[in-house]
């Protein structure tokens, strides 16, 4: 049974413990991501692991041996889901895993944005509180969370996780509908939840019914001094209206981790580094030592699953 990991460097850098995962998979070889030999790659392979690169349909139908897809991810949308069933190729994800990472990773965005921490740091150490410390005190307003509405898009494990701490901070928790399926009563329309939220955080799937999910119209339902998260999928997003509204003043602050494209060309808009109020990070709000250990160790169960005939985290 030959097995490959193609992306092995985007999930351990030399601090992850493989021991159950090299048990599982049989002859397992680790790769440094490389795009252009993905195909070569996976050639004669039985199980593919990957974090990140995308197994396209043509690339799925040149690799006779393949039977299983293992995914360092919960999201499946960089596998061709159709062509792997065409194929009876077996898919499956990791669940559950980083939850505590991406929590943490969200407050800190909100934490940071509602105390400026960066702008006030910047003010400490450039020379200005020496010299007036009047210019310094209220220069960025800084609100208490406490009483604000805190608007989730996604009631899985992460918005449900998000929820809890935005409580334990005296915040009105609301909840989205999802788009296209039948409306639970004591939940919000998007509209509605945009229009009343004072902070909007992102964790749904991202799918045809969510691509561009906040584009120029929703952002203009939402409150001017709102602040919206986004550690999901970068295409849940539309950027270059984001960075449209954060330049005009017409949203309070965006905390972004996760872009349409990764890594992203110069031609993002949320590169530029003159938007205001924008924090943006580079894809690791689930990148804790501790979540990406269980993410490997979540794999290698999904594997030795497969292999004695189960359905472990299928997706295909």
């Amino acid at each position: 049974m030959k097995a490959v990991f193609l992306d092995y460097d985007t999930v351990s850098n030399g601090d992850l413990d493989t021991t159950e995962l090299a048990a599982s998979a049989g002859n397992l070889t680790l790769y440094a991501s490389d795009d252009s030999r993905t195909a070569e790659r996976i050639r004669d392979a039985d199980i593919v692991l990957l974090n990140g690169l995308k197994l396209p349909r043509d690339m799925l139908y040149r690799a006779p041996s393949l039977k299983l897809v293992a995914l360092a991810a919960t999201g499946t949308d960089n596998v061709d889901l159709a062509a792997a069933q065409e194929r009876g190729i077996a898919v499956c994800n990791v669940r559950g895993y980083c939850t505590a990472s991406v929590v943490q990773h969200v407050w800190g965005l909100i934490l940071s944005l509602t105390q400026h921490v960066a702008d006030y740091a910047r003010l400490a150490t450039d020379g200005t509180w020496s010299k007036n410390e009047a210019l310094i005190e209220l220069r960025h307003p800084i609100r208490e969370l406490q009483g604000l509405t805190f608007g989730i898009v996604g009631w899985g494990e992460l918005g449900k996780g998000v929820a809890r701490v935005a409580e334990a901070f005296g915040m009105r928790v609301i909840v989205a509908n999802r788009r296209g399926e039948k409306p639970i009563p004591e939940r919000w329309d998007l509209a509605d939840l945009l229009a009343a939220a004072d902070i909007v955080s992102l964790h749904c799937p991202l799918n045809d019914s969510t691509r561009n999910l906040i584009g120029a119209r929703e952002l203009a339902l939402m409150k001017p001094d709102a602040l919206l998260i986004n550690a999901a999928r970068g295409a849940l997003v539309d950027s270059a209206a984001l960075a449209a509204a954060l330049k005009a003043g017409r949203l309070g602050g965006a905390g972004i981790d996760v872009l349409p494209r990764e890594p992203p060309r110069d031609t993002e808009p949320l590169l530029d580094p003159q938007i205001p109020n924008l924090i943006l990070t580079p894809h690791v709000a689930w990148a804790a030592q501790q979540a990406r250990q269980r993410c490997v160790d979540e794999m290698a169960a999904n594997i030795k699953d497969f292999l004695r005939g189960g359905r472990r985290s299928r997706v295909v």
